[in-house]
């Protein structure tokens, strides 16, 4: 095989990787949270936040609205992915598909505060589940190069 047949079969191959990749965060798009639908979640959710703004990610008051969620938020994490409590050792049971959406999850959450930034995000949820320093380094990269 010639080097521009390799070379073209490596391309074809890592872009069907790539697809593969895609479909799979496409899907988790799609399916993102609907376990707050189900009998065990959304019962609590609505009757803690329906009609209420929700509270700002780390202050006390957020904190408070998250004991009162703790029965939907165990079924809520043991469905989810996306969220390190999922795993029993964290974040570092995560693949990478889970922390793209988990990226994800927290971005989209700042847009409940016009004063709340991802940054601020990450760097609680760094100190929260124990990040350490490149892999938060490569969410904040993440999140600069997708702005």
């Amino acid at each position: 095989m010639s080097f521009a047949e390799d070379t073209l079969n490596h391309i074809r191959d890592v872009k069907k990787v790539l697809s593969d990749f895609s479909k799979e965060l496409d899907h988790r798009g799609k399916w993102h949270d609907y376990s707050k639908f189900s009998d065990e979640e959304q019962k609590v959710f609505s009757n803690v936040l329906d009609g209420k703004k929700t509270a700002k990610y780390g202050t006390p008051e957020y904190e408070e609205v998250k004991r009162k969620l703790a029965p939907a938020l165990e079924h809520h994490y043991k469905e989810n992915r996306h969220h390190p409590e999922h795993f029993a050792n964290g974040i570092s049971g995560m693949t990478l598909i889970d922390l793209m959406e988990m990226l994800a999850d927290w971005k989209a959450a700042t847009k409940r505060h016009e004063d709340d930034k991802i940054e601020t995000s990450i760097e609680i949820n760094s100190k929260k589940y124990n990040i350490d320093n490149q892999l938060k380094q490569i969410l904040v990269n993440t999140v600069k190069e997708m702005q």
